[in-house]
């Protein structure tokens, strides 16, 4: 008997560091592992919201001599925000189980639009994760003397690390550990907004007067398109407010059910905290006069002068906990490019634009790899920017708004195509319309004012992405092609055509079972040409030398499965379904057939808990499984197919098993 499959110590550590595995047969864990709508803004509303660190800064920056033109670019940037929430509340409706940009255009553009959008949303999100630790480090440094500034990069890289670890344990769990930042956050500003505006009030009149001073100023300087243009590009600039709202309809797998309703619902929520953020920090920097300060942010200029009057150590400590929660809910804006990045990039793997591994679960139900490649291009670009906030900003709004308005263009061809069948499509259309024009405003100002600045860089990086997954599309189609040399063994396997497949097999009496004798146990995936092909080059290979055939197919549930219990449920009759066709063939060959299926995140570790029975039951076993082998062998096949054959290998090698690899030549 072969030694028994005892758990090593690096699995030991990773549930010491990243929790116990789920239970996958649990009918509650969808249940417990979705977000009520007041987490979801938490997890992917803390995007939006935390951007009121950097946005309004840039905008009113931006206005320079004439900062009493704020007022206005306040309120267009929340017109603005009105009207991504309300075109993205209908596409939640239409894609109630997950309506991202990439979803959209592919399904409403095209593949190739859709590619553009994933693409432009992969780079969106590893600049969520760097412009979010990077502004939340200056917020923190802000407080610390310049002569510590040298620190900022390795506390930001830190940072990354810390909340990868995090996010490895779970999406609900990451979001409940960041609840008393986001509260904390919350009641910080508010009070110091709130305290700024009752401490003002009577000085509107005079802030009235001001603005109506600054703009005949401007207007006699520039004229009046020459304010037009100061105010938008302003508006432009503070592009970066909007950049989280994106994140509900691509999160729409973990919100809990009704999901549209619960998304709506977020969507209010952030929609609402983050206009009276943005007009409210624009309106308080113009009451106190704020001005740009060598190694401090505006935000932290502003609590300065609220608290100068206050005779105690309390304005100090406010300050210090305000800029703290500045910070920290910008490390949990950083949860949305954990959460949605890795979801985007499953989603392409289901349509092979990337590696499909990125599809894959972990016993915690995270999609571990995207969360660690995205943590990984977040420390990389992080330290090739050395987390400069203003130049990561453009780059993160170009990106973002790439997909926005690749989206918005989407919906407003889904509203005109199906004008004659939606009642009012008219209000539909216009609202996706203008959504369509202020995105693809707001994208051409900042490639266009910014692409010197750095704006080219991320055409650069996107276009590079593009190139880098059409090759990965190219190898995958090559490989299908190849694969479907061996479909001609399906039908010539079934029905009336069995026969000539059956001339493989060496025994047509029926034997009668005994599980002593010799049994070939097969590891297969799905009923076609090549699990077919492995059981013909057994029968070749060995002849009549097994009495007994076991079938083993283990269904890993991926990205695309986990969405609700359904998804489970039919993997499950899936993969029962491919077995029994296994089963039914050999039995027709007179031998004794028999299947064995499991639902796992990890074949391997599947196949650890089953072998054991197997052995007990069969104990005269050779394991079978097949592989594919490309004629060439190049870095692509490596980083693009599965190998887990060979873990398995080696696995089974280590306790004495027998098994034996044949290769499928493509």
């Amino acid at each position: 008997m072969p030694k028994s499959f005892k758990q090593p110590v690096f699995k030991r550590i990773k549930t010491l560091v990243c929790g116990k595995s789920h239970d996958i047969n649990d009918p509650s864990l969808f249940h417990k592992l979705s977000l009520i709508a007041i987490f979801a803004w938490i997890g992917l509303g803390a995007d939006a919201i935390s951007s009121s660190a950097y946005g309004p800064q840039e905008a009113f920056s931006a206005l320079g001599a004439h900062p009493y033109l704020a007022i206005f670019v306040a309120l267009f940037i929340a017109f603005t925000v009105i009207v991504i929430t309300t075109s993205y509340s209908q596409i939640v409706e239409l894609f109630p189980h997950g309506g991202g940009g990439y979803l959209v255009a592919s399904k409403l553009l095209s593949p190739t639009f859709g590619m553009i959008s994933g693409c432009a949303l992969l780079v969106d999100y590893v600049l969520t994760i760097t412009v979010s630790i990077a502004s939340g480090t200056d917020a923190i440094f802000s407080f610390l003397p310049i002569g510590w500034h040298f620190f900022k990069i390795w506390f930001a890289i830190l940072s990354v690390f810390a909340l990868i670890l995090l996010n490895l344990r779970g999406i609900k769990e990451s979001v409940l550990t960041l609840i008393p930042i986001f509260l904390l956050f919350m009641i910080t500003h508010i009070f110091a907004i709130i305290y700024a505006l009752v401490n003002h009030l009577y000085s509107f009149p005079t802030l009235i007067q001001s603005t109506s001073l600054d703009i005949k100023g401007a207007t006699l300087q520039f004229g009046f398109i020459g304010v037009l243009f100061i105010m938008l590009h302003s508006y432009s600039m503070g592009a970066g407010t909007y950049t989280g709202i994106e994140a509900v309809s691509n999160g729409m797998p973990i919100l809990r059910e009704p999901k549209v309703q619960t998304a709506k619902k977020t969507m209010r929520y952030m929609a609402i905290s983050l206009i009276f953020m943005v007009v409210g920090l624009m309106t308080c920097y113009l009451l106190y006069g704020v001005q740009p300060h060598a190694g401090k942010t505006l935000n932290a200029v502003f609590f300065d002068s609220i608290t100068q009057s206050w005779k105690t150590n309390l304005g100090f400590y406010f300050v210090l906990l305000a800029l703290i929660a500045d910070a920290a809910l910008l490390f949990v804006a950083a949860q949305t490019g954990f959460i949605d990045g890795p979801r985007v990039l499953s989603n392409m793997a289901v349509d092979k634009w990337v590696p499909t591994s990125f599809m894959s679960l972990s016993d915690r139900m995270v999609t571990q790899k995207g969360v660690i490649f995205l943590g990984g291009s977040a420390v990389l670009l992080m330290l090739l920017t050395q987390g400069s906030v203003k130049f990561l900003v453009i780059l993160y709004s170009i990106a973002v708004f790439i997909t926005f308005s690749l989206s918005q263009a989407g919906m407003v061809r889904h509203w005109w195509n199906c004008r004659l069948d939606v009642k009012d499509w008219r209000k539909k259309l216009t609202v996706n319309g203008i959504g369509l024009m202020l995105t693809l405003f707001i994208l051409l100002s900042m490639v266009t004012l910014k692409f010197l600045e750095g704006g080219w860089i991320t055409l650069v990086i996107i276009f590079s992405v593009i190139l880098i997954v059409l090759a990965i599309k190219r190898h995958y189609n090559y490989a299908k092609k190849l694969m479907e040399h061996f479909d001609y063994l399906v039908p010539a396997a079934e029905g009336n055509h069995s026969k000539d497949f059956l001339k493989i097999c060496y025994n047509t009496e029926k034997n009668e079972f005994d599980p002593e004798a010799r049994t070939a146990i097969i590891f297969v995936k799905g009923y076609n040409g090549v699990g077919l092909k492995t059981i013909s080059d057994i029968f070749f290979l060995f002849k009549d030398s097994f009495k007994n055939f076991v079938f083993i197919e283990i269904g890993v549930i991926e990205a695309d499965v986990f969405k609700s219990t359904g998804g489970i449920q039919s993997l499950n009759e899936t993969i029962r379904g491919d077995v029994n066709h296994y089963v039914s063939l050999v039995e027709k060959c007179g031998y004794h057939g028999e299947s064995v299926t499991r639902l796992g995140t990890d074949v391997v570790d599947e196949v650890s808990k089953i072998i054991p029975k197997i052995l007990v039951r069969y104990p005269h076993s050779i394991f079978f499984a097949g592989q594919l082998v490309f004629h060439k062998e190049n870095l692509f096949t490596m980083l693009l197919h599965n190998y887990t054959v060979f873990s398995l290998e080696k696995k089974l090698y280590k306790k004495g098993i027998p098994f034996i690899i044949l290769p499928v030549n493509l």
